[in-house]
């Protein structure tokens, strides 16, 4: 044991505290205690220097103000008592650098003693979100805090995932589906549980006839842009489909308004080689499948646009990132019946209404598709995520009769 715990960096907290980390009782779901570390949190990130070089770490410090947290609380009720489940061990994905802080928000606000490992790359907003954690948790009202919180990194071929998972009561996993197999394979306690986010696929829907008379195209842009590009389009929310729905004409023009405006935001851009002949692999493997596909103009290295004539069950097979996406022009958004599985997450939309959607759900009762937001937010962070409530799962209820 001692070895796998010699393994282990720690970025906030320490080895000796750890070890005691069972001892740890759980707290209420947004205690005052946790709403005053996370808001305190907020306030010094938004007065970091680092904070405004990147966007995804604004937006964490905004999620995390005081206003937002009190608003969050309002849906959990407070007639029933409901604790922390104890210790959750928390496995960041790799390639989103703030995605740990929104998993270890989760774990704060429902009580818990968190150790969260984080990615294992170096990512600048890794460092500025935990020097400021180390700022905050130096002030007195905040010195428990060291005995609830543990960031941490260490090798994938380390031993520690094994130690670590014979601690806690839940093991929350993001990552892939391989990711997932790997550390299935360390025994956690009897009562504990896992929760998941595995590989997942999304995709946006663009109604066509609203597109033709938006006024900001270039904010349309802007938006799809944060939801493609920011991240290389490697994030399980990140669209790799596009579906047009409309009238003929105007998905025509939509198409020329959009991809026109695409193409002048992807100049600020950097495109890897490597992600260049991963485009020219993927469309050599789709075309072996699928004789009627077409490469649409532009040319361009940093967008593929593959149009496809039907829209098959494997079509999430034929994913790329780095600007890589399919077009299907459809008659109505029921033509997604064909595809949807449990792998859909996400549906990004523009131009359609709320009680449409909702309505279009119901009746095609999909197994999957979790989250339906606008264009630009298919990477804002909810307590409800893949269809888990997180605060519920990962808290329990103590009923008094």
């Amino acid at each position: 044991m001692q070895q796998n715990l010699n393994e282990i960096t720690f970025l906030f907290s320490e080895l000796e505290k750890l070890e005691r980390v069972r001892d740890i009782s759980p707290d209420d779901i947004f205690s005052n205690s946790s709403i005053a570390f996370l808001s305190a949190l907020s306030s010094e990130l938004i007065k970091s220097p680092g904070t405004k070089q990147f966007s995804d770490v604004a937006t964490f410090a905004f999620f995390c103000r005081k206003a937002n947290l009190f608003a969050l609380k309002k849906k959990y009720t407070e007639e029933s008592i409901r604790l922390g489940r104890g210790v959750i061990f928390h496995v960041a994905p790799s390639n989103v650098p703030v995605n740990f802080g929104y998993s270890m928000v989760a774990g704060i606000l429902s009580g818990n003693v968190n150790i969260v490992r984080v990615p294992s790359k170096s990512f600048e907003q890794v460092e500025i979100i935990c020097n400021a954690i180390k700022k905050v948790a130096s002030k007195p009202e905040f010195n428990e805090i060291e005995d609830r919180l543990f960031l941490i990194k260490y090798d994938r071929q380390s031993g520690a995932t094994n130690f670590l998972s014979s601690l806690c009561d839940v093991r929350v996993i993001w990552g892939g589906d391989d990711t997932i197999a790997q550390i299935r394979k360390f025994a956690i306690p009897a009562r504990a549980y896992d929760v998941t986010f595995a590989d997942r696929y999304s995709f946006a829907a663009i109604n066509a006839d609203k597109l033709v008379k938006e006024q900001n195209i270039d904010k349309v842009a802007e938006h799809f842009y944060n939801d493609t590009y920011l991240f290389d389009q490697n994030a399980c929310s990140a669209p790799h489909l596009v579906i047009w729905t409309g009238k003929m004409d105007n998905i025509k023009n939509a198409k020329d308004l959009f991809w026109n405006a695409i193409q002048l935001k992807i100049k600020e851009y950097e495109l890897s080689p490597k992600i260049t002949v991963d485009k020219l692999v993927s469309l050599y493997m789709q075309s072996q499948d699928n004789v009627d596909i077409i490469r649409e103009l532009p040319t361009d290295n940093k967008l593929w646009r593959i149009k496809v004539s039907q829209l098959s069950a494997d079509i999430d097979q034929y994913r790329c990132a780095g600007g890589y996406f399919l077009e299907y022009d459809a008659t109505s958004l029921t033509e997604l019946k064909t595809i949807v599985n449990r792998k859909y997450q996400t549906m990004a939309y523009y131009g359609y209404d709320k009680d449409d959607l909702i309505n279009f759900v119901k009746e095609m009762r999909f197994n999957g598709i979790d989250r339906i937001v606008p264009i630009g937010k298919t990477t804002d962070f909810n307590l409800i995520w893949d269809g888990y409530d997180l605060i519920n799962v990962l808290s329990r209820e103590c009923m008094v009769l």
